[in-house]
């Protein structure tokens, strides 16, 4: 919700720091950099906000990954976020 309502404000101040913050955090760039790009924002802030975007979701990936060929083994128990966190380690 929080990224919908700051699309909204995007479309008054496209150049503000709140629409150029929210368009570089993965979670909201999908919905406002959509907002902000028919304003003539400059190509670097298009290119950083993928870049991040895809970053974020090849880590996210990855230790997703980690955790889950661990914790598969593990049926009926549930772990801690400190036997996640070993999981991740494990090679």
């Amino acid at each position: 919700m929080f990224a919908f309502f700051a699309g909204f404000y995007s479309v008054s101040n496209p150049d503000g720091p709140l629409a150029f913050w929210t368009s570089l955090i993965p979670f909201t760039s999908p919905i406002v950099m959509m907002v902000r790009i028919p304003f003539g924002i400059p190509f670097w802030e298009i290119l950083l906000s993928l870049v991040l975007l895809y970053g974020t979701f090849l880590l996210i990936s990855i230790f997703a990954a980690k955790i889950y060929r661990v914790g598969i083994l593990m049926y009926g128990k549930k772990p801690s976020f400190k036997e996640m966190m070993k999981w991740i380690t494990y090679k």
